[in-house]
């Protein structure tokens, strides 16, 4: 499903150009509309949407969670995403709607399903919940994890209503360049590559804080860039009976690696990282998806948990892209 969206966007999200090939727009929202367990996640919002005892009828949950996630999908504001189910044929179909009958819901209604979502940490439950249905479907091996972390520019304008940055995103520096935003940390499984674990936090967090967090009960191997580095001297990891016996395979700094001149020409330890690498790159999938395919590049939400909750849902979808990719649809659905 490489290249089945393009996106381009400003930092506000409202400036996208999709993929012109429609086709593969319809083929890409076919195959998650079979995929995704509609009933399954309706019946996760249910408990927190409003009643139609008062007022206007709310709006089907499915309908509003269908437009949620293509939101997601092609990074759009509220505005937007309203107007291209309008023009798209693709996006018109994935909504399930009778349009002589129905209007596509507005952005205001649009805006409060969303933070419904985010105050009730639907993102997260929805995350689980396609990591759990590819547990039982047995697609995800255990024994190894691979951490990473990416940062997340956000807006440096301060033309908002406080008039100041946002105070939950900082500076880092990566190279000889300063950021400011957020990063998001991915565990990833060693054998298969889809997701199964996320968490947040300001850019300027060391990406070796959040290692912790991302291993599961049952790792015994962690994958992880020179970033990572002394994980495991850490006093969470040395404190903990499981995590204190996990064996840390991480890459060391170019400039630590011997020559080879004492090795007769071969650079064995050269060669080991590469091994160590070969193994580390299926961490890199995933946020390709996020960050190229979905097109988000920067934070649309000011806050880490708004931000969280969206990362949670468009890294749900890039683990259930890359079973498909992977021909595994039909033993997702039957989990």
């Amino acid at each position: 499903m490489a290249g089945i969206l393009t996106a381009i966007s400003g930092s506000s999200g409202t400036q996208v150009h999709f993929h012109k090939n429609n086709h593969k727009r319809v083929e890409f929202l076919d195959s998650m509309d079979k995929m995704i367990p509609w009933d399954h996640w309706v019946n996760m919002i249910h408990p927190f949407y409003p009643s139609d005892k008062r007022g206007r009828p709310p709006k089907n949950i499915e309908t509003m969670l269908r437009m949620y996630l293509m939101q997601n999908w092609f990074n759009l504001s509220d505005a937007a995403i309203e107007d291209s189910i309008y023009d798209s044929y693709a996006m018109r179909k994935f909504m399930h709607i009778d349009f002589l009958t129905e209007q596509v819901p507005d952005a205001t209604t649009l805006l409060h399903f969303r933070h419904l979502l985010e105050k009730n940490k639907i993102g997260e439950q929805i995350f689980d919940d396609v990591a759990a249905r590819l547990e039982k479907a047995g697609l995800i091996m255990h024994g190894g994890t691979i951490v990473d972390a990416t940062i997340i520019a956000a807006p440096s304008s301060t033309k908002n209503k406080e008039g100041k940055l946002d105070p939950e995103m900082h500076q880092t520096k990566k190279g000889n360049q300063w950021y400011h935003g957020m990063k998001v940390y991915s565990g990833v499984d060693a054998g298969s590559g889809y997701v199964h674990s996320l968490t947040g936090t300001a850019a300027n967090v060391h990406d070796v804080e959040e290692t912790a967090n991302l291993i599961r009960e049952d790792d015994e191997v962690v994958y992880g860039d020179s970033g990572y580095s002394g994980a495991e001297k850490r006093e969470e990891i040395q404190s903990d009976e499981h995590l204190s016996k996990v064996e840390f395979r991480t890459n060391k700094r170019p400039s630590s690696i011997k020559t080879p001149d004492s090795y007769h020409g071969i650079n064995w330890d050269k060669q080991i990282e590469n091994r160590k690498s070969s193994t580390r790159c299926k961490v890199e999938h995933p946020f390709l998806i996020v960050k190229k395919q979905c097109g988000y590049s920067k934070v649309v939400y000011r806050g880490i948990p708004k931000n969280m909750n969206r990362f949670h849902i468009l890294f749900a979808s890039a683990n259930l892209v890359m079973c498909a990719r992977a021909g595994r649809s039909d033993e997702f659905c039957m989990a």
